[in-house]
């Protein structure tokens, strides 16, 4: 195992997103009056039952969504939906079955570099398969042909397949959610079967090995049983799980049974390991056995919802601690949702109480005849940003009050205006930014906003549609597309 290899990576992880927080604080320091309220504006519609949202790393131009049944990755670019997906694999692909087809993708950390991205599928057999994929010469298409299968699971049943895939931003490890395999009750545990993957949290290094490796750090990596690739045990259906971006915790939306849905949570500093209870457990109470449940050593959720209610309660959403500029006050909330009541809550957790909890889905309906329905995922973009996805065919953003456009955009240092001040808070929050990764020569790539080599006019097309729609060359009435001012 290319132990250095690791290392490095790791390190650039962490570099990121000590960037994305030092820009963060910049900005919830400035702009804290301006993001008093919360509302959501549809940023996009007709698409065929969407399930997930998500950005390679630094990328805020691009949003990705993937679609189930059609095994489609569409794009966003700017405020265009594009016509031509940016992967279709259509023909690997299941279509039958409400919770199979295209699940879950992920860029790799140095997608910029490498060019690796990561789905969750279930394959024409009905089995889960974890591949990889490769961007095509066009930044705007990925290489169908380019598949490497890294793990393929047997599923013996058509529900309870898990999906999502996320990489650890603290170790760069991929984490792979697996259900429990179906049917109801998971009725041969293989949740707490340690020779399955099913009922698992996976954890994989797919920079190492052929086509992954096993981390050494993971708590059964060895000999016989449990198996190597297990992080973490009990599981149900753990639908949505994601990693707070800036501390590394980990929090699991795991669908329960008949009458209890959770929120399990897993710190950074964990060693793995953990057993959240399933089947032993339904959230805090005991399931089969239905007394003396607990052998010990149990890791209890840290929040549980009841079925039932007016809207009726039964599946939760798992989602995301929000880590975006635009909502400074709701920086460290976690926002989650039921997908058949369609309510939408948020709190916050300190690694030991629950506080702020609040019921935000009146504040968050947008309005004007629109209607945010089955919730199935959120989702980040390349900057923190969090959106929604309606399976009927929608993607939400939140924004704060004053609403998605108009917020500090090209106001880069926050004062409430635009002028040279805001030219050189650009320079030091974004001249040594992930965009300029492919450039050899830093110094000279600084606003290479399009990481094509050089500096002309697509970047500030590229600045753009990234940076608020009005270039920082404002205060400069003579400069031309293109000229960054002596930048």
């Amino acid at each position: 195992m290319n132990k250095g290899r690791n290392s490095m990576l790791h390190s650039s992880v962490k570099i990121r997103v000590l960037f994305m927080v030092l820009v963060g604080f910049s900005l919830v320091v400035s702009c804290k009056e301006m993001a008093s309220g919360l509302q959501t504006e549809r940023i996009a519609s007709g698409l065929s039952r969407p399930v997930f949202v998500t950005a390679p790393p630094g990328d805020t131009l691009r949003l990705f969504i993937v679609e189930q049944f059609s095994a489609q990755i569409k794009m966003m670019k700017g405020d265009v939906l594009l016509a031509t997906p940016f992967l279709d694999i259509n023909d690997l692909v299941i279509d039958n079955g409400n919770e199979r087809g295209l699940l879950g993708l992920a860029f790799h950390p140095d997608y910029a570099l490498n060019g690796y991205l990561f789905v969750n599928y279930t394959d024409n057999s009905g089995n889960t398969v974890i591949a990889r994929f490769t961007v095509s010469s066009n930044p705007d298409l990925a290489e169908p042909d380019s598949i490497v299968t890294l793990l393929t699971i047997s599923q013996p049943f058509a529900n309870h397949n898990g999906g999502m895939l996320a990489f650890g931003p603290n170790d760069g490890y991929l984490y792979i959610g697996m259900g429990d395999g179906g049917s109801s009750g998971d009725p041969v545990n293989r949740a707490q079967d340690d020779g399955e993957f099913l009922g698992k949290m996976l954890r994989i290094d797919v920079d190492n090995g052929s086509p992954y490796a096993v981390p050494s750090d993971n708590p059964s990596a060895g000999p016989g049983d449990p198996l190597d690739e297990i992080w973490a045990k009990g599981l149900r259906n753990p639908w949505r799980f994601s990693f707070d971006r800036m501390t590394g915790d980990l929090y699991i939306g795991d669908v329960g049974q008949n009458v209890y849905e959770e929120i399990d949570f897993q710190p950074a500093t964990s060693f793995g390991g953990e057993n959240y209870g399933w089947r032993l457990m339904e959230g805090n109470n005991c399931f089969n056995p239905p007394v003396n449940c607990d052998p010990g050593g149990l890791t209890y959720p840290i929040h549980e919802y009841t079925h039932g209610g007016n809207p009726f309660r039964c599946s939760v959403t798992g989602g995301y601690v929000y880590r975006g500029t635009a909502l400074p006050n709701l920086q460290g909330t976690y926002f989650f949702a039921d997908f058949c009541s369609d309510q939408i809550w948020s709190f916050r957790y300190d690694g030991v109480i629950i506080s702020e909890f609040s019921d935000r889905t009146a504040e968050l309906a947008p309005g004007e005849g629109l209607s945010i329905d089955r919730i199935s995922s959120f989702g980040e973009d390349g900057m923190g940003e969090l959106y929604m996805v309606d399976l009927d065919g929608e993607i939400f953003k939140l924004c704060p009050a004053e609403g998605c456009a108009g917020f500090c955009e090209g106001d880069f240092d926050c004062d409430e205006d635009q002028d040279g001040t805001d030219a050189a808070a650009f320079k030091t929050d974004f001249g040594r930014s992930t965009f300029v990764n492919p450039c050899t020569n830093q110094d000279t790539c600084k606003g290479d906003f399009d990481c094509d080599g050089d500096v002309d006019g697509t970047d500030a097309g590229w600045f753009k549609e990234d940076f608020g729609r009005s270039p920082f060359v404002d205060p400069c009435p003579t400069c031309t597309v293109g000229d960054w001012c002596g930048y």
